[in-house]
């Protein structure tokens, strides 16, 4: 094989050459060392820098149970009664909330007393009657639910007891015998944090709960 010949296989050599150190400048050496590339579609891509801690406001509330300990809850819960669903029981509480809400504004014990345990409905009945013996209403507007959770669930024996958290935007006004507005602003909207504890008895054939505690937070 002559020079002529060997010449153009020595040019190719040296183009091949360029664009290997070339393709190197540009993505480099894996070294074995180099940080995974997330996956964009990933759900954990992200997360961690996107939880922001957020600061408590207005009154402080009972403290909330660890999330082991509202599982564990729960979960005995489940236990005993293969039914419960913890949707299905947070949209019964939250029509509970708008029932009781209203019927107390309005003075309904009918309405009140199957949803209630003897003592809270006691304690609601004694302000219904102050309300009636002083010739005062009570008027509620329910505006809207913002947030309803549960926070804390136990089994003690055969009964369940599960304590909600609702948030919600009220307007509440009380009048005397002459419309005048003696508590309350008509114009003014409360936002309103409410914890209630639900009770039940899983060996009963009612599946309906009842509110045996309420607190403001």
């Amino acid at each position: 094989m002559s020079g002529d010949d060997l010449l153009p296989i020595f040019v190719l050599a040296l183009i091949a050459g360029f664009f290997v150190l070339r393709l190197r400048s540009v993505l480099g050496r894996r070294t074995g060392n180099e940080r995974r590339r997330r996956e964009p579609l990933s759900p954990a891509a992200d997360l961690a820098e996107k939880v922001v801690p957020i600061p408590a406001r207005g009154r402080p509330a009972p403290a909330a149970p660890s999330p082991a300990a509202e599982s564990a809850g729960i979960a005995a819960i489940k236990a005993a009664d293969g039914s419960f669903d913890e949707a299905s029981f947070l949209a019964g509480a939250r029509s509970a909330f708008e029932i009781i809400v209203n019927a107390f504004a309005k003075g309904d014990t009918a309405s009140l007393q199957p949803l209630l345990s003897e003592s809270v409905f006691a304690s609601f009945g004694d302000a219904i009657r102050a309300r009636s013996e002083a010739h005062e209403t009570h008027e509620t507007n329910l505006l809207a639910i913002k947030a309803i959770e549960i926070v804390e669930a136990a089994l003690e024996g055969t009964t369940a007891t599960i304590t909600v958290k609702f948030v919600s935007d009220q307007i509440n006004v009380t009048r005397g015998a002459d419309g005048a507005v003696t508590d309350g602003n008509p114009d003014q909207v409360e936002e309103k944090t409410d914890l209630w504890t639900f009770a039940r008895s899983l060996r009963a054939r009612d599946p309906n709960w009842t509110l045996v505690a309420t607190h403001h937070a």
